[in-house]
Parts: structure tokens; sequence; C-alpha cells
């Protein structure tokens, strides 16, 4: 499985603070509406430099410290939704990339952004707050059928990336649990008790892990 192809590379990198909006009849603290920064961010160990997640009790952490989301997808999503405007950091991504699709990408794989180390933690589950950021609910379930998820990285090397850095691949996990995969166990696509078992001895985040088990 060829991880990455040769011009993989970062085309746009976004953060955001949390900041409060009315939803319904409440409000909600939300970093989902990240914007394009220019030059070189610091990776640090649980997030870019600028970024911030908002809820922390299902957000953030050291294994969903940097989200990246392919271009690749974003094609097909406007034909899904042509009334939708897709700007980078629609689906409240870090990193716009090219070349890093979630069914050539493994968990536990290992790739350089600029200067910073990052380990492949996880597909992306979304939550409510995509529907905030679409303007409409019915965003969850088809994010979540499509199984383009997405990647969670946590941050082996800290360091500094930008757009126009290249993503070089730098090591493959021995369990081969593509990304795609462990998305598409969660909508029943896969129903496999040895990938299951697989997926268990993987790098996968340990808070995904546990999800797997209760399936």
């Amino acid at each position: 499985m060829n991880a990455v192809v040769d011009s993989s590379r970062i085309l746009s990198v976004c953060v955001a603070k949390p900041k409060t909006i009315d939803y319904g009849r409440r409000q909600v603290s939300t970093s989902i509406f990240k914007q394009p920064v220019n030059g070189k961010i610091l990776l640090r160990k649980l997030n870019l430099e600028g970024d911030e997640q908002a809820d922390l009790t299902v957000h953030g952490g050291p294994d969903k410290a940097l989200y990246a989301y392919p271009l690749e997808h974003y094609p097909w999503w406007r034909d899904e939704m042509p009334d939708v405007e897709f700007d980078f950091g629609k689906f409240g991504e870090n990193l716009t990339t090219e070349g890093l699709l979630e069914d050539k990408v493994c968990i536990g794989d290992q790739f350089q952004m600029g200067t910073a180390i990052v380990q492949v933690s996880q597909p992306r589950l979304p939550c409510y707050k995509l529907g905030i950021r679409f303007g409409r609910t019915d965003i969850i379930k088809r994010f979540t059928q499509s199984c383009r998820s997405g990647i969670y990285f946590s941050v082996l090397q800290e360091g500094e990336l930008g757009v126009g850095d290249s993503i070089r691949h730098l090591h493959s996990d021995e369990h081969k649990i593509s990304v795609q995969d462990v998305a598409r166990l969660f909508t029943g696509q896969i129903i496999d008790s040895q990938f299951v078992r697989r997926a268990l001895q993987s790098n996968l985040a340990e808070q995904m892990k546990m999800f797997i088990a209760g399936i």
C-alpha cells in the first residue's frame, strides 16, 4: 500500500479560537469556523499555534492535535451540495492537503510536515458542530456515510509547517489498518471480527478503541 504520493503537500493552514454563537435556544462555544493563515505556524503537542479546541471532552487532546482534510474530496462535495460554498477550512480542518487520502493512509503511519513529525491516530467522527458550520443538520449523516472522514494526527515532534510544504512519508505501520476502513467500521460497511481485533492491536487512538470494543 502506497501511503502517500510524491507530490503530497499542504494547500492551506487554518486555525480558530473558540467563539460563542447562538444555536437554537442556546449558546454554543465552537472553534469550527477556521480561517486561513500565512507563513510558518508552530505545531505543538496539542494544537497549532493560534488554534484552540472549544470542548475538550470530545475535541482536542494528543490524539486530535491536528486535523487534515483532502482537497480531492472537495469536488465530490460540491456536486453533492451545489448550493453550498466550499472554501478551504469548510470542514473545520487545520490542513487542506493534496495526495493524502484515507484509503491509502494507515493508522500509525508517520509523516514529516515542515519540521514537524506526526502520526496518524484516527478518522473523524463528526459532532453536531459540523452542522453549525454548514447551517444544515443533514451534513452529519452524509459526512459519516461518505467515509470521507479526513485524518487526525498526534504530534511526535513539534515543529513549524506552512502552505506549500511537502508531506513526506517516514514510516508505515505494520498493522495496515487504513483510516477509511476504520471509518467504514463505524458505518457498518465493515462487519468483520478479525478486522476489529487487528484495529484494537494497532496504534489507533485509545478512545476510539473503546468505541470499537463496544460495537
